[in-house]
């Protein structure tokens, strides 16, 4: 998977043993994730069994729930992925528009392998079945992940190119997992009430720190579109516009509010942090009036960036750490209340 923040890399098998607990309780098929990101909690749920609804806003995120989730890997084994994987690797490097932009007036990856992902994304570009380009770019994302030069943000880049970065690309099959799902590439406020599932997990964004502006250069891998960018970092300009109500502190807990009001499921874990807009006594509020909450806490470390200090666009630190290690919350809202006590036993 990319390094991601908010990723629950770490958290997946506390996050996964919830819904079980919740499954011990109340048999659960079907799970909705309305900000799936990443795609790693909702491949993680389907990798047990559950039909899961992926959904995010962000085109690279569609593209990586298409992949991880929707796709089923008895429809695109390995020895026919493989083969394809390999022909794109045989691409004579191309340098062009990506590769003057992320590699030379911004620093994201080495010349040479910004030449190569240039040359595999434009000939990806003529595969029509959605699903097998969503895997080849999958593949494609993950790989230049691996070779990158930054501290896991694209709000930046590190002043000095890190080991990693000189690394020649290559692609792998992704992980691909047997079995259904369903990839949706919508506004979750919008979304929500037209789905209905035992469970819906909801990850949204905590603060004002934009997703789209963290991993602006991987929706630009996907949408391939040259855009109009800005700042020696060379955000794409729909970064400026294209925000979430829940990166705003005025608007986040009354979109919170609202969103969980559009659910229609009889169970609902939500994910957030001591670092967020929302406190915990406002969470709880509002799950409260849709259902019985328990909540569950453990300390958690920071993501790498935090860990090192604060840089500039250029990678030059600019500031110090200031904490290490924050609180990170599930809150589970049930309608059923036997539900509710058993949780409340084992908590």
């Amino acid at each position: 998977m990319i390094k991601y923040l908010g990723s629950k890399r770490a958290l997946i098998g506390w996050i996964t043993g919830v819904v079980q607990q919740i499954h011990a309780l109340a048999p659960i098929r079907t799970v909705v994730d309305l900000f799936s990101g990443s795609a790693r909690v909702a491949h993680a749920l389907k990798a047990q069994g559950y039909f899961v609804h992926a959904n995010d806003h962000n085109a690279y995120a569609y593209v990586l729930a298409q992949a991880l989730v929707e796709a089923d890997r008895d429809d695109y084994p390995p020895e026919c992925v493989q083969p394809i994987l390999e022909t794109l690797m045989q691409l004579p490097p191309r340098r062009g528009w990506f590769t003057e932009t992320y590699c030379e007036q911004a620093r994201y990856f080495r010349p040479e392998n910004g030449a190569r992902i240039e040359a595999i994304r434009e000939s990806i570009e003529s595969y029509n079945d959605p699903l097998l380009r969503a895997i080849l770019l999958t593949s494609l994302m993950l790989a230049a992940d691996r070779v990158d030069s930054t501290t896991g943000l694209q709000m930046a880049y590190l002043k000095q190119w890190a080991p990693r970065a000189y690394k020649p690309l290559k692609l792998q099959y992704p992980p691909l997992l047997a079995g259904a799902g369903k990839a949706y590439q919508e506004d979750a406020l919008a979304l929500a009430s037209s789905l209905e599932a035992d469970l819906f997990y909801l990850d949204p964004p905590y603060n004002q720190h934009s997703y789209l502006a963290n991993y602006h250069v991987w929706e630009t891998l996907v949408l391939w579109d040259c855009p109009d960018t800005y700042g020696v970092a060379c955000k794409r300009v729909d970064v400026k516009h294209r925000k979430s109500p829940f990166n705003s502190r005025a608007q986040a807990c009354e979109a919170m509010a609202y969103l969980v009001h559009q659910i229609r499921a009889p169970h609902l874990l939500v994910s957030f942090n001591d670092e967020g807009y929302l406190t915990r006594e406002e969470i709880e509020a509002i799950l409260g009036e849709w259902g019985y909450v328990v909540h569950f806490e453990r300390p958690y470390k920071r993501y790498v960036g935090a860990l090192i200090g604060v840089y500039n666009p250029r990678g030059e630190k600019v500031g110090q750490v200031s904490h290490t290690r924050n609180h990170e919350w599930l809150f589970l809202a049930t309608k059923q209340k036997a539900v509710w006590a058993g949780l409340m036993r084992g908590n």
